[in-house]
């Protein structure tokens, strides 16, 4: 399996990680990221959607549980900011180098700032994208906090 950008940076940092490879097909009612917790049989809780959204202009990465929704007054307020909206899907891929559906926090571009939901927080492991559709990779909140440069703040509902 090639690694992506997201796997690479782990890999440099030596951090410890597990692959998880699902087939990325999936009906038309499932967002992403519940395919990949359909496919994996995971805790919707503890797998991680990455969202961008325009905070007052700026490209921010927002990182929730695929069990619920971005909560967008909150991720202003974290990043200081006064509005957000959600990011046209287009920018998302161009400013991040990754396809919708394989968003991954990890390995963009170019660094955005970034908020994880402080959920995330409560598990020992937790997954995001791996970079890629049909790839996640599972990894120690706060190793993904740190690579991320992210900030945590209740950010999900």
């Amino acid at each position: 399996m090639a690694a992506t950008p997201a796997v690479r940076i782990l890999e440099q940092a030596e951090v410890a990680h597990v692959l998880h490879p699902y087939d990325p097909e999936h009906p038309s009612d499932l967002g992403h990221g519940e395919a990949a917790v359909a496919a994996l049989g995971a805790d919707p809780r503890q797998v991680f959607k990455t969202l961008l959204a325009r905070v007052d202009g700026t490209l921010t990465v927002a990182v929730v549980p695929v069990s619920g929704t971005l909560d967008l007054k909150a991720l202003a307020a974290a990043v200081g900011g006064r509005k957000a909206a959600m990011a046209d899907p287009a920018d998302a891929e161009r400013a991040t180098g990754y396809v919708l559906g394989g968003i991954s926090p990890l390995g963009q571009k170019k660094a955005h700032p970034t908020v994880v939901d402080a959920t995330a927080l409560e598990f020992a492991t937790v997954m995001v994208s791996a970079g890629k559709r049909g790839l996640q990779l599972e990894l120690a909140p706060a190793d993904l906090v740190r690579l991320t440069r992210a900030r945590t703040a209740p950010i999900g509902r």
